[in-house]
């Protein structure tokens, strides 16, 4: 296979820029990523190493390499690492894909849960060159090839056989090589422990099973979103269950490749095994790392490292990045981003009960050095959130986005393509809307309002009645789920971050659903049934029901007094809304009647 640099190749040297074959030269851990050290052996012996040195190798080859060799790489957007994840718009098959799992030990070729063709390491001393192998060092390098022969397309084996004649296939020191071929096959390839205990290349064109059927039914009925039996139950919840589990391992809804890598490390987690499962989407550009860790009992850790262009706004982020030589491409302000998530159990008391995972950390990598800078921002910064809405609104965005998973949509130059933007938008960060300060939601709140309710857009919107229905669907929905967050929160007596008293608490419950009682137009019947159980968790508070409502009246102070007057009132707008519940849920049983 031809190794040559693209034809704007230049030599390293002061003043010249970074090119892809320059990449992590100064990396002092592997020798291999040095000049001159192409023959030297690696010896990697624990995950967490294997897990840099692939790093290292694969950000090379499958990142830089294609953005280097193509004028029209598609660069990540920084949105697309920020859950929820959104399906992919477009598959590049001109760029590399692979899936790959390692395991912490030795392989038992009969035992093993998935099917693979298996590669044997030399028996030999490493030390000692194939010319002065013995016959069966000889044998097994024969069959070694003829395993990969069997597996890579006709046009690739005259290069490989002249490529890999005298060389281990097996050796790490040899896997930046081999990948260029790897990258051609279908299926994973397999790295695990040879006999001294040291990682090598120990299979190819591996499948990685995945029963998804069996997987969303048990997670949906953990989760208690499906019943046995309930067919109505599981049509009304299998999206959102499957998205959720997706997403609990990097993915949104996506292809075969990323869906078995995933619910492969689920099922790996669950037995126990010391692994690293890492997958590269050709629609999604982004190398996906699951792997264990002593810390993560219930799920593996879930990495992602991307090329992404920062923010032509982020002066601060850009004048850092610069001083330490951080970018790839400077000009087009390119950098290598990884980002370290954090998993979240499903809890179904939480307003924000489809928050699967969060971004735990983020790490700039330097490109020669591989050196990390963790203090920019590039991907969660409000102020940017709020820009992008700006402009999506004005008709300024020029991007593009996938509505509903089925269509995509470029830019903004039409009131239908504005809204399609603010719905997606608005799915995006809705989370973050509902979870953000009061200074970032009271701003898009007055945004969304001057646009959505403009009267000089009523006549463009009647035309396009039921798609800004939808927008205004999805923004209801957030607003009330940031009060219901807030009842949460003053439940616990914590508002704005301070610990509060009894009175304020029910003072400022009560005002706040008065506020909720008007906008439950728009209904969302687990919004409404998370209020009532808060305010009944109020009600039923032990200390609040003992000291002042089980007390006789004439002994209670003023405060006393008022903290019963609240609560009075309190019961009075429970039973209201117990009244709204069971009227919306009187017509919602003779229109499926009717229906019938």
């Amino acid at each position: 296979m031809d190794s040559t640099a693209p034809f704007y190749r230049r030599h390293q040297g002061k003043g010249m820029k970074f090119t892809w074959d320059q990449a992590f030269t100064k990396v002092k851990e592997f020798n291999l990523m040095n000049e001159g050290a192409d023959d030297a052996p690696v010896q990697v012996s624990t995950l967490s190493g294997l897990k840099r040195y692939l790093d290292w190798v694969q950000i090379k080859e499958c990142l830089l390499r294609p953005y280097f060799e193509n004028e029209d790489y598609p660069l990540v957007e920084s949105r697309e690492l920020l859950p929820s994840f959104e399906s992919d718009a477009f598959e590049y098959a001109d760029l590399p894909g692979f899936s790959m799992v390692a395991l912490g030990r030795s392989l038992n070729y009969f035992s093993e849960i998935f099917q693979f063709d298996i590669l044997h390491d030399l028996l030999g001393d490493s030390g000692i060159g194939l010319e002065n192998a013995c016959p069966l060092e000889r044998t097994v390098q024969t069959q070694n090839r003829q395993a990969f022969l069997n597996r890579l397309p006709k046009y690739l084996q005259e290069d490989f056989k002249k490529d890999y004649l005298r060389k281990d296939l097996t050796a790490p020191e040899n896997y930046p090589g081999i990948l260029q071929y790897l990258l051609k096959m279908d299926r994973a390839h397999v790295l695990a422990k040879d006999k001294s205990g040291n990682f090598n290349l120990a299979g190819i064109y591996a499948s990685l099973p995945s029963d998804l059927d069996t997987e969303i039914k048990r997670f949906g009925l953990k989760t208690g979103k499906f019943s046995v039996g309930d067919n109505v139950r599981y049509e009304l919840n299998r999206l959102f269950v499957y998205q959720f589990m997706m997403e609990l391992y990097g993915f949104p809804i996506v292809s075969e490749r990323r869906t078995s890598s995933a619910l492969f490390a689920r099922r790996l987690q669950r037995m126990g095994e010391d692994f690293m499962v890492r997958v590269l989407g050709q629609s999604d550009r982004t190398i996906t790392t699951l792997y264990s860790h002593p810390l993560s009992k219930r799920y593996p850790r879930v990495e992602k490292i991307a090329l992404v262009q920062v923010d032509p706004d982020m002066k601060e982020a850009r004048r850092m990045l610069g001083q330490g030589r951080y970018f790839v491409d400077k000009k087009k302000r390119v950098v290598i981003l990884r980002v370290i998530y954090r998993q979240h159990k499903y809890n179904a008391d939480n307003v924000r009960q489809d928050r699967a995972l969060s971004v735990l950390r983020q790490e700039v990598i330097h490109p020669l050095s591989g050196r990390i800078n963790d203090r920019v921002n590039i991907i969660k910064d409000a102020s940017n959130m709020f820009l992008r809405l700006n402009d999506i609104v004005r008709g300024e965005f020029t991007g593009r986005i996938v509505y509903k998973r089925n269509e995509v949509i470029e830019n903004t130059d039409t009131y239908e393509k504005r809204l399609k933007f603010l719905f997606a938008w608005l799915s995006k960060h809705q989370r973050r809307i509902i979870g953000y300060t009061d200074e970032f939601y009271s701003n898009v709140v007055k945004v969304l309002d001057n646009y959505l309710l403009n009267p000089d857009h009523y006549e463009v919107f009647n035309t396009l009645n039921d798609l800004y229905q939808e927008v205004w669907s999805k923004y209801s929905y957030i607003q009330q789920a940031r009060k219901t967050q807030l009842l949460d929160n003053l439940s616990q007596r914590m508002h704005r971050g301070q610990r509060i008293g009894y009175l304020e608490m029910l003072n400022t419950v009560n005002e706040t659903l008065h506020q909720l009682k008007f906008e439950i137009v728009n209904y969302f019947e687990e919004l409404v049934d998370r209020v009532i159980g808060i305010v009944e968790n109020i009600l039923h508070d032990a200390y609040l029901v003992r000291k002042y409502i089980n007390t006789k009246e004439d002994e209670l102070s003023g405060y006393g007094q008022d903290i019963r007057r609240n609560y009075g009132r309190l019961v009075a707008q429970l039973d209201e809304f117990n009244s709204i519940r069971k009227s919306r849920t009187e017509q919602g049983d003779k229109l499926r009647a009717h229906a019938v």
